[in-house]
């Protein structure tokens, strides 16, 4: 991903925060000349057992996936294959009329993360289920009301042979956070307002971002 330097991430845990905020990656691999490459949206956390509390050293942090195994990607995707990650958070269109000036040129602020890695396939029924479980464990606690698996898991049991699950070693990571810093800072001031004020939701996610900026 082509990052100018000034949309680079402006500061240590962003990267991270996105993952954690919008977990429905994009995952692409190659694939054949003749069927070009795969891709396949798919729910992915940090490794409860190995992330700890990662910081925004993505290498070396390890992610944990799964998809449908009746999906072409899931026997493309064998143990080394290298695959991307890209995840993407708040974004929206800026119109020339909230910068109060002219000559100007509407554009689209946005905010996203690709992530480079190897996968390791997850052959047995436990562990599957324990990255199930995991998975269910993060988006309870991030997105749920503390729902409670316990009487769900011999349901869980008999759909999980269908459940293809993986450990990602992240090996690279880029973010770009492009929120108005080319502007002037009057601008950019203008743009985080009329979003903060929006009744859009991605706008006013953006503005929640650009009140982070230095």
């Amino acid at each position: 991903m082509f990052v100018p330097s000034f949309y680079r991430e402006p500061g240590s845990s962003w990267m991270v925060d996105l993952i954690r905020g919008n977990p429905l990656a994009l995952a692409v691999s190659n694939g054949s000349a003749e069927d070009g490459p795969f891709a396949t949206h798919l729910p992915v956390i940090f490794d409860p057992e190995t992330s700890g509390d990662p910081s925004a050293e993505l290498p070396g942090t390890t992610l944990l996936g799964h998809l449908n195994r009746a999906n072409p990607h899931w026997a493309q995707l064998e143990t080394g294959a290298v695959l991307l990650l890209t995840f993407t958070g708040p974004h929206t269109y800026v119109s020339p009329t909230v910068y109060d000036k002219t000559p100007a040129a509407p554009t689209w602020n946005f905010t996203a993360v690709h992530v480079r890695g190897v996968v390791e396939r997850i052959t047995s029924t436990e562990e599957t289920l324990g990255v199930v479980q995991s998975t269910v464990r993060a988006f309870e606690e991030g997105f749920g009301t503390g729902w409670d698996m316990s009487d769900s898991l011999g349901y869980f049991r008999k759909i999980v042979p269908a459940v293809g699950a993986f450990r990602f070693t992240v090996t690279g990571a880029e973010g770009m956070f492009k929120l108005s810093q080319e502007q002037p800072g009057e601008v950019r001031e203008r743009v985080r307002e009329s979003f903060g004020h929006s009744a859009c939701t991605y706008k006013r996610e953006t503005a929640a971002l650009m009140n982070r900026l230095p």
